[in-house]
């Protein structure tokens, strides 16, 4: 279990994340068109899991646009941009924003995704939601990179992210 805190307050994860260099979890969740993906339809890319509580938060919005003004750059690279959210909302959120280079996926069938990762809040107003983490996964499916920001209101470490996909 990982803690971490949310305006303040300390709150739970129902384990940690995937240590670097293992094989990452595979998954299976609901694109914007309420079709499936798994981490095997994304073999021989690399991948950035961004992800988070709710498309709907300030810092959340604001990782999927910078996460996509830096994919655009990227060759071979594909940005996942991962919460709980109704597949719709994130549709309507990226069309909005004109956004064009992260794909939305939705763990909100199962939650098996939060769980596999280690990721899904325990307890706190964000019980059952998914804690602010960035996951670099190679080409061969394995972990790269993690980061598990500490305070959910906070950004991830977007230069960090994007060095492990470079190294």
């Amino acid at each position: 279990m990982a803690t971490v805190t949310l305006g303040g307050d300390t709150v739970h994860t129902s384990g940690t994340l995937p240590n670097v260099g293992t094989s990452a979890p595979d998954f299976k969740l609901t694109t914007t068109d309420l079709s499936a993906k798994s981490l095997k339809d994304y073999e021989g890319h690399q991948l950035v899991l961004n992800i988070f509580p709710s498309v709907d938060t300030g810092t959340c919005a604001t990782s999927i646009r910078e996460f996509n003004k830096s994919a655009s750059a990227l060759e071979n690279t594909k940005v996942l941009c991962i919460s709980k959210d109704l597949p719709f909302a994130m549709a309507r959120f990226c069309a909005a924003e004109g956004l064009e280079h992260v794909e939305s996926l939705s763990d909100y069938k199962t939650g098996d995704f939060g769980t596999a990762y280690g990721l899904d809040f325990t307890d706190g107003a964000f019980e059952t939601l998914l804690s602010r983490c960035v996951v670099v996964i190679d080409t061969k499916g394995n972990v790269k990179y993690t980061e598990q920001v500490q305070e959910i209101a906070d950004e991830p470490n977007y230069e960090a992210a994007l060095k492990a996909l470079k190294s």
